[in-house]
């Protein structure tokens, strides 16, 4: 593909020489790891370094870092109950790390982790992980029950049984795909748009008509932020949704 082409933003590439092997496979430090060690970095210190100088009058970052963090509290709270506190780390870190992502893909020459389906898949086959884990810590062989609604004839069991398992393990395809395709979306028109903003500026006599796509861009940027934003709440409230299947089987 061209240079220009909107799809080349999502290749990877490698950043430096093979570093080891795996199955055979040579492993080199790519611009896709490089944006994702850069969101890990980024949340750690909107964390960690607020909370270093913790004061009776907090800062600037402090208060950011306590509505983002209460936020998220709430969001779990709602929808996972109060049973779901001791989860508030685990969900608010996937939150932060797929926000500083999804805010990082918008600049220009830094990846979009978000928007590799891998990378998506293995997050939310993560909150599956655990929502298993936890039910069968909870309720042993009992959690199994999830998969068998109470009052099922005898019959239909198998048949429903294995409607609800596909259901079940669906969910971290879905939980994927969803943000993979609005990243994908998003900054596919937005090299679209610029693509024909620079065209439009270059074109001679109408050349003053750039305004418009310029205005547009903004505007698309500044729908992608909030895009970016949502689908991060998103993923975070449903995987509190989750959660509350294997803490109260329901």
């Amino acid at each position: 593909m061209g240079m220009h082409s909107p799809i080349a933003q999502f290749e990877i590439h490698d950043l430096s020489a093979p570093l080891f092997e795996l199955a055979g496979h040579p492993i080199a430090f790519t611009n896709f790891a490089l944006a994702a060690v850069m969101a890990l970095v980024l949340a750690s210190l909107f964390v960690v370094m607020p909370m270093r100088r913790r004061a009776v009058i907090p800062g600037r970052w402090q208060v950011l870092t306590e509505i983002a963090y209460n936020a998220i509290a709430d969001v779990l709270d709602e929808a996972a109950g109060k049973k779901g506190k001791p989860f508030l780390p685990f969900i608010f870190a996937i939150f932060l790390f797929i926000l500083l992502c999804n805010l990082l893909g918008l600049i220009p020459g830094i990846y979009t982790v978000t928007s590799q389906i891998v990378a998506n898949l293995l997050l939310a086959a993560s909150v599956i992980v655990v929502v298993l884990a936890t039910g069968f810590a909870k309720h042993g062989l009992h959690f199994l029950h999830i998969f068998i609604p109470s009052g099922v004839p005898a019959p239909l069991v198998p048949f429903l049984g294995l409607i609800e398992c596909i259901s079940f393990f669906i969910r971290p395809f879905s939980l994927a795909l969803r943000l993979f395709g609005n990243m994908l979306a998003g900054h596919i028109l937005l090299k679209v748009f610029a693509g024909m903003t620079a065209a439009i500026a270059t074109s001679g006599w109408v050349a003053t008509a750039g305004i418009f796509p310029v205005i547009m861009n903004v505007a698309i940027v500044g729908f992608e932020v909030f895009v970016a934003l949502v689908q991060a709440y998103i993923f975070t409230v449903l995987s509190s949704v989750y959660l509350r299947d294997a803490l109260e089987m329901h």
